[in-house]
């Protein structure tokens, strides 16, 4: 492996621990020796990729939202434009939006609130990985209004958001299924309509 390559890997393992980090300890308890120690490196190779916590924080963003983005993509990619597209959409957006890429995107966005560095870097890539899903939506819903398929995309965004956010407060997934299966057909009436 050349030394670039070696750069590379630390880096990735760095932001990967960034998030499993997040995760496990939440925002506030996220530490650079915890990172540190999750990744399995030295405090020095740390601080060759990121001088501080802010610094690792900001790179795990766009490292999530790319994650994240990757996962609806390759799903999506495989779509038609068949009859079961906007469902088979719906569920890759909302696997998307669960997992520990998403619980910790959570916790960042928690923290952007009053971190203006966080919010300034989270803002553009939560904006790209935005477009790109509403780019898709647009693709497989099949809706003619475009003021109609608008409120159908940020519906579903704040719904698959909110079903996750509050997960752990639900001993079954039946009722979130039951919530979704409902705004699925809403929107069945307006792709006929």
């Amino acid at each position: 492996m050349t030394r670039k390559e070696q750069l590379a890997r630390t880096r990735e393992r760095l932001l990967d621990a960034t998030v499993e980090c997040l995760v496990t300890y939440g925002h506030a308890h996220t530490t650079t020796q915890r990172i540190q120690d999750a990744a399995g490196v030295s405090r020095g190779a740390l601080l060759h990729h990121f001088g501080s916590k802010s610094e690792v924080l900001v790179a795990a963003i766009h490292h999530i939202a790319q994650i994240r983005f990757d996962s609806i993509s390759s799903t999506l990619s495989e779509l038609d434009d068949g009859p079961d597209s906007l469902r088979e959409m719906v569920r890759a957006i909302r696997e998307a939006m669960t997992g520990p890429p998403f619980q910790a995107a959570l916790e960042l966005w928690a923290a952007s609130r009053t971190d203006e560095q966080l919010r300034a870097a989270l803002l553009p890539a939560e904006r790209r990985l935005g477009e790109a899903l509403r780019e898709m939506f647009h693709l497989h819903a099949g809706i003619a209004d475009p003021q109609d398929e608008t409120v159908a995309f940020e519906s579903l965004m704040a719904l698959v958001r909110g079903l996750e956010l509050t997960r752990n407060m639900r001993s079954t997934s039946d009722v979130a299924d039951r919530v979704v299966e409902a705004w699925l057909e809403s929107v069945e009436r307006l792709r006929s309509a």
